[in-house]
């Protein structure tokens, strides 16, 4: 058994990507299941010597009062996952991984993420953001410390929150830091403070999700002064990712895109979230700007995200595309992509941790652009098309190993 041993630590840790992790990870651990969909597993990747499943300790920050079994429970019970054998068999490490998860903040997450808080997270409510970044760092620090651990990669799975306002976009990193001591009003939301609290002692940071987390100037600066890599935003998973697949074959055959629509529907709490407008308006704008990157010009595009409690957490986006080809004549591809959300989006995460981890470990700092295959809206990387951020990934693979 290793004697290195990892941090991976989840905001949003009763969620379902976050319970389906957790999961995933123990029955990885205890060989009840293979590497199927895990990118991390594949022979390019082999030779980086990269995070074992028996070396991640796995804690996190929640807004909500539940629990792993409960939530695993109503995965499998309503969405048909995991073998019900795996919860009897790790409930015990549940729980144990439960005993590590800490109230989070409600600092800027908006009133639809509010309403869903319970009674350990509302005893924070209306704290400054300074305060809740103390806080946030001090259970960080703590989870290190009681689980002798070398390293600790903070992993943003929660809900997404509302657009930030422009004027946080323009701020620098000393007039933030500023109103952090001051305790006075500070725009940032709590994705943002997560990660502030992860930098200052120099943990890794990966958003999943479309809310702005690190994706700012100000943490961008923070995170080169701290010397810590991070990356983000919101994972692709789906629908997008079949878009930066089948974009560039458009491009490439100049076959001209006049409409593309596509309409998604799921139950999970994040569709719930979602189905308030204000945070919906985050998830369109990071699944919308994709075709325009791609084709160099802006055919009329739909994105529809709605609610369907009986869909659970299993999603299906309906596309449909309309183009042009020889002599002006219409053409027509449509598909349909059905998938269990968290399903899709757990392997990625593991992914993430075991690449964040490793470029740390090499003294990497600042955005890391080689994993924008990963996501939607890829933060330090201007290539949209799958195929080629792919490649990127595989150019760093190659530099580490040394071939």
């Amino acid at each position: 058994m290793s004697e290195r041993r990892i941090g991976v630590w989840l905001i949003g840790a009763w969620g379902g990507v976050a319970t389906t992790v957790v999961v995933g990870l123990l029955a990885l651990k205890h060989k009840l299941t293979d590497t199927v969909g895990l990118v991390s597993a594949l022979p390019q990747f082999s030779g980086l010597d990269l995070a074992d499943w028996d070396e991640l300790v796995l804690g996190g920050h929640e807004i909500r009062d539940t629990n792993y079994a409960t939530e695993a429970a109503q995965l499998h019970n309503q969405s048909h996952v995991f073998a019900e054998a795996w919860l009897s068999k790790l409930g015990d490490e549940l729980k144990a991984i439960d005993a590590r998860v800490q109230p989070g903040t409600l600092h800027g997450v908006g009133a639809k993420i509010e309403s869903l808080a319970g009674a350990a997270a509302r005893k924070h409510l209306g704290e400054s953001a300074g305060a809740a970044v103390e806080r946030l760092a001090k259970d960080l620090e703590l989870f290190r410390q009681q689980n002798a651990l070398d390293q600790v990669i903070v992993v943003n799975v929660s809900s997404t929150e509302p657009p930030v306002n422009d004027s946080v976009r323009t701020q620098t990193w000393a007039a933030v830091e500023q109103q952090l001591k001051e305790g006075s009003p500070c725009e940032l939301p709590a994705s943002s403070l997560y990660a502030v609290a992860a930098f200052r002692h120099r943990f890794p940071y990966v958003n999943f999700t479309p809310s702005v987390g690190t994706n700012l100037p100000a943490l961008e600066e923070y995170a080169q002064l701290q010397n810590v890599v991070h990356v983000g935003r919101d994972g692709k998973t789906g629908e997008t990712l079949m878009k930066a697949v089948l974009a560039p074959m458009f491009a490439n055959r100049n076959l001209r895109v006049m409409s593309w629509v596509g309409h998604n529907i799921f139950g999970n709490l994040d569709g719930k979230v979602l189905d308030d407008p204000e945070n919906k308006a985050n998830k369109v704008r990071s699944k919308d700007h994709l075709l325009t990157e791609i084709l160099g010009y802006k055919p009329q595009t739909l994105v529809s995200i709605e609610y369907i409690e009986s869909m659970g957490d299993w999603k299906t986006a309906w596309d449909h595309i309309h183009f042009q080809g020889f002599l002006g004549t219409p053409m027509v591809l449509q598909f349909i992509w059905q998938g269990c959300d968290s399903l899709l989006a757990a392997p990625l995460v593991i992914d993430l941790v075991r690449f964040a981890e490793r470029e740390a470990r090499r003294g990497g700092a600042g955005i890391m652009g080689h994993l924008a295959s990963f996501f939607k809206s890829p933060m330090g990387c201007e290539e949209p098309a799958f195929a080629l951020q792919f490649e990127q990934l595989l150019a760093w693979a190659k530099d580490i190993s040394g071939k």
